[in-house]
């Protein structure tokens, strides 16, 4: 990165080395320090993870681990992990308040927000107003197709 022109007084830092889980010892306190602080009005939401055996079959029925991940990374149901400091808080266009909370559960359009991982589980930023509804048991919600 030589070549990069940089501002004054701003240095890129070493490379960075990824890793595959959190420190071995690590406190739960500092494996939380992993999940990013969403910005001005954006809400940071867990991706719910999707059962590989199939519910309601009289069989051992397993989904195909990759048919898992699509579902998953597909889905309209998120947990609400933490909101930004910003979100909400325009009272002409909330004239009711915040559309949810941390500890929610809501529906949001397919694929919406920026999705990423940390450590192999799935979290994706959204915008405050891509909150569709807040579900209160998410067990029976599935994607149309």
């Amino acid at each position: 990165m030589s070549d990069l022109i940089l501002p004054p007084g701003v240095q890129m830092p070493e490379n960075i080395q990824p890793i595959e889980s959190p420190i071995e010892d690590a406190t739960d306190e500092q494996k939380a320090t992993a999940l990013p602080d969403p910005a001005g009005y954006k809400i940071l939401c867990g991706v719910p993870q999707v059962s590989n055996k199939l519910d309601g079959t009289e069989l051992d029925l397993v989904r195909p681990s990759d048919f898992a991940k699509q579902e998953q990374s597909a889905t309209t149901v998120l947990f609400v992990l933490k909101v930004g400091p910003d979100a909400y808080q325009d009272k002409e266009r909330y004239p009711n308040g915040p559309w949810c909370k941390p500890g929610d559960f809501i529906l949001t359009r397919t694929y919406s927000g920026t999705r990423f991982m940390i450590f192999g589980k799935e979290f994706r930023l959204i915008n405050e107003d891509q909150v569709d509804a807040v579900v209160q048991d998410p067990r029976g919600i599935t994607r149309a197709m």
